[in-house]
C-alpha cells in the first residue's frame, strides 16, 4: 500500500514542480524519526533560491484531487511532508487480510536467476549456505514484486572433479574408501571416493599409480569434450548421484528450482566451439603453448582469460559464457548469486561477453562466507560442517527450547516436531539472510535461536501470538472503515503504518537485490506489534474496540507471515 501512496505523492509533487517551472524529480524519502509524516521530500534543496520559500511554494501548488491516499501536505523548513489519509489506513487493514498481501503490479520483465550450482563433488557445507538462502529469498521477493522469475541450477557435468570421482567409483570398492559420517546420501557417498582419488593423485600410493590415474582421468575428460555418449552417460550417473543428495539438503532448507541446465549441453550443441571460434577471432586473443587466451587489459583486468586448454578442451568459464549467452536470449535480465571468491571470474565473464558484442552484463550478488566461532573451514582439509549436520542441529536445539518452554502443556508429538523443524530451519535461514550479503557471518547458536532477541524465533513467536489471539474469542474483526475509526492510539497507528510499508519493502528489496531488508522489516513489525499488544488490550476492551483491534491483529498476523515467508521462514501457529 505504501507503494501506491508513494506513487500518488510523486505524481502530485511532480505536477507542482512542473507548474512552478522547476525542472527536478520529486525526490521522495522516509521522514526522519519524530517527524509526523509518512513521506518527505528534500527537493527544495536542489532548486535555485531560498529552499524554505520554495518548499512553501510547492506545498501550496500540490493538488490532492484524485489522490485519495494523501491526507495532508505541509512543510518543515525546506522539507515537504505528506501524511496518509484515513482511507489509506482503511485500505491497509483491508488488503492485509489477504494471504497474498501485498499485491504489486506485474512487470513486463523476465529474469533468469541462477544460484547455488555447487560442484557435484560432495555434500553442501555451511560455508556456502548463503548461496541457496540468498538466491531462494531473492526469487521469492522478485516474484512478489511482479517479475517473471525462472530459477536455475547450473550442473557441472564436464569438469575434472566429476571425472575424478567417476574414475574413483570405477576403481575402488566400498571397502576401499573411508566411511566419513555414516549418512546414507549420494552426496556424502561420492565425497569419500573423491578424497580417496586425491590420495592417489597426490602420490601417496606411488608415482606410477598416480600417473595412470591422471592419464585415465584425462582420457575421460577428452571423451566428454568429444561428446562420446557412453562417457557422458557414465559421468552423468556420478553427477546425478551427488546432485540428488544435494537437492535433498536444499529442499530441507526450503530452496527450489525451476530447471537444471547441464554444461554438457553447450558442448554437445556446438555452442562452446562457437564461443571459442569467436573469441579466437578477436584481435586481443592470442595463442601460447597451444592454449588460447583473451587479453583483458582493455577491461582493466590484469589476468587474461584462458578459454581453450593446450589439449583442445574447453574450460568452465568458456562453458559459462555459452550458458550466459543462452540466458540473454531467454530473458531480459540474468542474475547470479556468487561467493566473493568468484569476483574475478565474474569480471572476466562480463569482459568476454562484451568482446563477443553483448551490451549487457549479468547482475551479480556476491556474498561472504559463513563460519563458526571455532574458525574458518577448508573443504580440501575436510575441516567442514556439512549443511545436513547444521540443519539437524538446528532442529534438535529448537525442539529442546520448545519443550523447555512448554511447561506442563500437553503437546502433540507431531506438532512439536513440526514446530521444531519450522523454528530450527527458520533460524538458520533468517540468521543468514538478515545480514547484507557482502558482510561476513559467524553463526552462533545462542543468537540464531534466541526467542527474545532480533532473530527468527522472536518474530515467529510474535506471529504465533497474533494467531492465538484470534483463536481465543468468537468476536469477529471489524470491517476496515469501522476499525480505523476506533484505532486512534499512537501504537495502533504506528502498527498500521508498519503493515502498510510491506509493499514498499518488497519493491525496494527486489530493485536493490537485497532480501535482507525483509528480515529487518519483519523484526521491526514484530516490535511494533509487541508495543501495541502491551499498551492496547484486545480481549479486555469494550466490544467495538475489541473488534477493531482484532482487525489489526489479523492484518499483523498476515504481514508477519508474509514478510517471513518471502525469506523462506515459516510461522508456526503455536510455539
Amino acid at each position: 500500500m505504501l507503494t501506491e501512496l508513494r506513487r500518488q505523492v510523486g505524481d502530485a509533487l511532480a505536477e507542482a514542480l512542473d507548474e512552478a517551472g522547476y525542472d527536478a524529480d520529486p525526490d521522495l524519502e522516509d521522514p526522519p524519526e519524530g517527524v509526523d509524516a509518512d513521506i518527505a521530500s528534500p527537493v527544495a534543496f536542489k532548486l535555485s533560491g531560498d529552499p524554505t520559500a520554495i518548499a512553501d511554494e510547492l506545498a501550496s501548488a500540490v493538488s490532492l484531487d484524485d489522490r485519495p491516499l494523501i491526507g495532508w501536505v505541509g512543510t518543515q523548513g525546506p522539507y515537504l511532508n505528506f501524511r496518509a489519509s484515513e482511507l489509506y489506513f482503511e485500505r491497509v487493514l483491508g488488503s492485509a487480510t489477504d494471504d497474498g498481501y501485498p499485491t504489486l503490479p506485474e512487470k513486463d520483465e523476465t529474469i533468469v536467476l541462477e544460484h547455488t550450482s555447487a560442484n557435484p563433488t560432495g555434500p553442501l557445507h555451511i560455508g556456502r549456505a548463503r548461496n541457496p538462502v540468498i538466491g531462494d529469498s531473492l526469487a521469492r521477493v522478485m516474484r512478489a514484486a511482479g517479475y517473471d522469475v525462472t530459477v536455475e541450477y547450473y550442473v557441472n557435468d564436464m569438469g575434472r572433479q566429476v571425472a575424478t570421482i567417476t574414475w574413483a567409483l570405477d576403481e575402488f570398492d566400498e571397502d576401499d574408501v573411508a566411511d566419513l559420517d555414516g549418512r546414507d546420501k549420494g552426496d556424502h557417498d561420492v565425497v569419500r571416493y573423491y578424497r580417496r582419488a586425491n590420495e592417489v593423485l597426490e602420490g601417496e600410493e606411488g608415482e606410477e599409480y598416480a600417473e595412470r590415474a591422471e592419464r585415465e582421468i584425462d582420457e575421460l575428460l577428452q571423451a566428454l569434450e568429444d561428446g562420446e555418449e557412453g562417457a557422458l552417460e557414465h559421468v552423468g550417473e556420478t553427477v546425478d548421484r551427488c546432485l540428488e543428495g544435494q537437492l535433498e539438503s536444499l529442499e530441507r532448507l526450503g530452496a527450489s528450482y525451476d530447471g537444471f541446465v547441464r554444461e554438457s549441453g553447450y558442448v554437445l550443441d556446438g555452442t562452446v566451439d562457437g564461443v571459442a571460434s569467436r573469441l579466437k577471432a578477436d584481435s586481443r586473443s592470442y595463442e601460447e603453448d597451444d592454449a588460447y587466451a583473451l587479453d583483458l587489459t582493455d577491461w582493466g583486468i590484469d589476468k587474461e582469460l584462458v578459454f581453450v586448454r593446450a589439449d583442445g578442451t574447453s574450460l568452465y568459464t568458456t562453458r559459462d559464457i555459452a550458458y550466459h549467452i543462452d540466458k540473454f536470449e531467454r530473458s531480459d535480465r540474468a542474475v547470479d548469486v556468487l561467493g566473493e571468491d568468484h569476483k574475478l571470474q565474474a569480471r572476466q565473464l562480463a569482459a568476454a561477453l562484451d568482446a563477443l558484442g553483448y551490451d549487457r552484463d549479468p547482475e551479480s550478488v556476491f556474498y561472504s562466507f559463513v563460519s563458526l566461532p571455532e574458525g574458518q573451514m577448508s573443504t580440501r582439509e575436510g575441516n567442514v560442517v556439512n549443511l545436513d549436520d547444521l540443519l539437524d542441529e538446528a532442529v534438535d536445539r529448537a525442539r529442546a527450547e520448545i519443550e523447555k518452554r512448554a511447561d506442563d502443556r500437553d503437546r502433540d508429538v507431531d506438532e512439536v516436531e513440526e514446530t521444531a523443524r519450522a523454528v530450527g530451519i527458520g533460524a538458520v535461514r533468517y540468521d543468514i539472510v538478515a545480514r547484507q550479503p557482502q558482510k561476513s557471518i559467524t553463526f552462533r547458536w545462542d543468537e540464531a535461536l534466541n526467542f527474545d532477541g532480533q532473530h527468527a524465533p522472536y518474530v515467529q513467536y510474535v506471529g504465533a501470538r497474533a494467531s492465538g489471539i484470534g483463536q481465543k474469542t468468537d468476536a469477529k474483526p471489524a470491517d476496515p472503515s469501522d476499525a480505523v475509526a476506533e484505532l486512534e492510539a499512537p501504537e495502533e497507528r504506528a502498527l498500521i503504518r508498519k503493515i502498510g510499508e510491506l509493499s514498499a519493502v518488497v519493491e525496494d528489496s527486489a530493485d536493490e537485490l537485497a532480501p535482507h531488508r525483509l528480515a529487518t522489516y519483519s523484526r521491526e513489525l514484530a516490535e511494533r506489534f509487541n508495543e501495541f499488544y502491551r499498551d492496547c488490550p484486545v480481549m479486555n476492551a469494550d466490544e467495538d474496540t475489541k473488534r477493531a483491534r482484532l482487525a489489526l491483529v489479523t492484518a499483523s498476523r498476515v504481514a508477519i507471515e508474509r514478510s517471513l515467508g518471502l525469506i523462506g521462514v515459516e510461522t508456526p501457529e503455536a510455539m
